[in-house]
């Protein structure tokens, strides 16, 4: 039986080498999911205050039909990396795929994804530069320092 793999996925290069990295290097009987954690922006289009500058009510309806754009991007990558992965010999109905409101923050939700019962998680490292990866960080680095319970797999 293979493992449960967990792969962060954006619609970023990186994600798809992941993903190509698991298509790889894990047996074809592994059950993968394809998790996606979106920024939760999405809930200032519901906002109706007048404490809202004007500026931001204007152009409110073009920033919500971005978010909408945004869900429609990663859902259209995800296809993509699940076809890589059945063309690869992986079984279609042990692909999942998840795209989540950020609750915490990208890293953590994550993480405490993974703490419910996966064997590894995959994730395609940032393409920072060496000093703005050390100032900021990157999602990667965050969940690699604080995922105790489960590998980690950093894809370059």
């Amino acid at each position: 039986m293979g493992l449960n793999i967990l792969v962060a996925f954006d619609d970023s290069d990186n994600a798809m080498r992941a993903v190509e990295f698991v298509a790889k290097s894990f047996t074809v009987d592994s059950r993968v999911t394809l998790l996606s954690i979106l920024q939760d922006s999405i809930a200032l289009c519901d906002m109706n205050s007048p404490e809202l500058t004007p500026y931001f009510l204007s152009q409110q309806s073009a920033f919500c039909a971005l978010e909408g754009k945004k869900r429609e991007i990663v859902n259209e990558a995800m296809e993509k990396a699940k076809g890589t992965l059945v063309r690869s010999g992986f079984i279609e109905k042990h692909i999942t795929m998840k795209i989540e409101k950020k609750k915490s923050s990208i890293a953590r939700d994550i993480i405490d994804e993974a703490e419910t019962g996966f064997d590894v998680i995959v994730i395609g490292r940032r393409g920072l530069s060496g000093i703005m990866e050390f100032i900021l960080g990157s999602v990667s680095q965050k969940v690699l320092q604080f995922s105790k319970n489960t590998s980690v797999l950093v894809v370059n």
